[in-house]
């Protein structure tokens, strides 16, 4: 299951001068090299109206305990424990926004403060050839992360990917790595020679399906992945990008030659209330044509929790039914 990391020289040369006033040259220390995974965090994840759980990576991205990861890690989250791996330290989390399009969401950790980022780098100035780290959870068991080294074999990659959940997403402009990630490596740094982070690893071989096949990793370039954590941050909502609470109707959907058919419905929720049970086929929500889960899913984003919608489904006796319904707010998409 893809369960499913630089202000260090300033203070190591003040540390040096400081040494230097007090003990003889010859038994001066050299300073240590700065820890190669500042700024990296492992995510867990609880899964509570799935009775599961899940893991994945992440990166600090702010002092104050934004951290940047793939959508899929946090999609259908109830609760979040992030653990800065250089401190040990865990922290709660919630969800700031996320794009499922782009596979990118920002958490904001809770009672977080002087946290050290992970150093950015440039995407655009990737090469094909170039050697790149990987680090992140892999296996997703936590602790120091694990390394794997690889070079760059391709740039503005398109994948369709299929994650354990039974999300599927197109994710276009990828960079393309052979380092061997592991299912829990999503939303850690793909890292260029000097450390910084060039990309964001969002599918790998081991846990997805792809439509070109091969035992390849995918990466978001990092710019990109920036400049949907700024819209993040400034709450600019849009078609692609999801900020607040998001709503919840309760049901769980399966894709059904070309319908939207219930599998689940949560006890309690929205859509027990409406008359929704398994079986039955959605085929409108707020006067939106329903015709497959994406569609839901788009629909769904665009609701307010609390505000009551119109809903259109077919029961299981082929009879058109229509009625009201009332999200809830509920975990991420």
């Amino acid at each position: 299951m893809i369960r499913a990391a630089r202000h260090l020289r300033l203070l190591a040369l003040a540390a040096l001068v400081l040494v230097a006033a007090v003990t003889p040259a010859s038994a001066a220390r050299p300073a240590k090299p700065p820890n190669p995974n500042v700024g990296i965090v492992d995510i867990f994840t609880t899964l509570g109206f799935q009775n599961g759980a899940a893991a994945g990576t992440g990166m600090i991205v702010s002092r104050s305990g934004e951290v940047l990861t793939n959508n899929h890690v946090i999609r259908g989250a109830t609760a979040l424990r992030v653990v800065d791996v250089t401190t040990g330290r865990s922290y709660g989390a919630s969800v700031v926004g996320y794009s499922v399009s782009e596979d990118v969401a920002v958490l904001r950790l809770q009672g977080a403060s002087n946290l050290r980022p992970i150093a950015l780098g440039d995407s655009s100035s990737v090469r094909i050839g170039q050697r790149v780290v990987v680090r992140g959870n892999a296996g997703g068991s936590g602790g120091a992360p694990k390394v794997a080294v690889g070079t760059v074999t391709g740039l503005h990659r398109q994948i369709v990917a299929r994650d354990d959940q039974g999300g599927t997403e197109t994710l276009t402009n990828l960079i393309e790595t052979n380092a061997a990630v592991e299912p829990g490596d999503s939303g850690g740094p793909l890292l260029n020679a000097r450390g910084r982070a060039i990309g964001m690893i969002t599918a790998g071989s081991r846990g997805f399906s792809f439509q070109n096949g091969g035992s390849l990793a995918y990466a978001i370039p990092i710019n990109r992945a920036r400049a949907i954590l700024r819209q993040i941050e400034a709450g600019i909502a849009s078609e692609t990008v999801h900020i607040g609470p998001t709503a919840f109707l309760g049901v769980v959907v399966q894709d059904v030659l070309g319908r939207v058919q219930i599998a689940r419905v949560v006890p309690g929720s929205a859509a027990e209330a409406a008359g929704l049970v398994p079986g039955d086929m959605i085929t409108s929500l707020n006067n939106v044509a329903i015709r497959s889960s994406n569609d839901l899913t788009r629909t769904v984003l665009s609701l307010r929790p609390g505000t009551t919608v119109s809903i259109q489904w077919t029961d299981s006796s082929g009879a058109a039914r229509s009625g009201q319904i009332t999200p809830a707010s509920g975990p991420p998409q």
